[in-house]
């Protein structure tokens, strides 16, 4: 009977041993959570401050480049404006350059008859521009070239013209001037704008003292061209 009581004694002392463990065991788990708990927390508390700068410079480097495209888009309309400019310059010199290097024929002038026009001093309509002067005004070359018809009986298109000159231009190209008193140049001879050709006369089918001035596509007749036209084309008004 004593050994039996002895029996019951130690158990209950065991149980108590491992209660304790247990709870050591439980106590260590629940210090270890909180700690992890904290480290974690510190954590994210530290990662805060990282993430809200790195959204500032992502912010400020948008800006950034949204500036630069800004400025790249203004100078790129700059330049633009400046190229129209320049083209529209470039335009204006070009059409004086042109309007300088052709001229009428005569200086003092009155018009009379026109390019198309009929009448019985012409087999077919008239293939000029007439310029009504005085006999011996100076005749000057409409543009530059060369002398490819100069003389009498219309430089070999027909006694209607009387003495004539006809000179080729670079354009391809030719002016004719008729009913000449007096011609100042020669086949083969080269001529500036301006330059003096010719006087002014009365000669062959002629109603009263005029320049009659061509320009045409061939040297010889029946190629001819509205002058007047062709003279406002490049620049030139009559």
């Amino acid at each position: 009977m004593k050994r039996a009581t002895n029996q019951h004694t130690i158990r209950p002392s065991a149980f108590r041993v491992r209660g304790a463990v247990l709870a050591a065991g439980l106590g260590a788990s629940v210090v270890l959570g909180a700690g992890s708990a904290f480290a974690s927390s510190g954590s994210e508390a530290a990662a805060a401050p990282l993430a809200a700068a790195t959204a500032a410079d992502s912010v400020a480097q948008q800006a950034t480049a949204q500036g630069k495209a800004a400025d790249a888009a203004k100078k790129a309309s700059a330049k633009k404006a400046s190229d129209a400019k320049k083209k529209a310059e470039d335009k204006k010199k070009a059409a004086k350059k042109n309007a300088a290097s052709w001229k009428s024929p005569v200086k003092k002038y009155t018009l009379s008859a026109s390019y198309g026009t009929g009448g019985a001093r012409w087999a077919a309509k008239h293939s000029g521009q007439d310029f009504a002067v005085p006999v011996g005004t100076d005749v000057v070359a409409a543009h530059k070239g060369t002398v490819v018809k100069a003389g009498p009986n219309g430089a070999g298109d027909g006694p209607a013209y009387g003495n004539a000159v006809v000179i080729k231009h670079s354009n391809g190209k030719y002016s004719q001037y008729a009913h000449l008193s007096k011609v100042n140049v020669k086949i083969g001879q080269t001529v500036k704008t301006g330059q003096k050709i010719a006087l002014s006369g009365n000669t062959g089918n002629s109603s009263g003292p005029h320049l009659h001035f061509e320009i045409r596509t061939s040297p010889n007749y029946g190629s001819a061209l509205n002058p007047a036209a062709f003279l406002r084309s490049v620049h030139v008004s009559i």
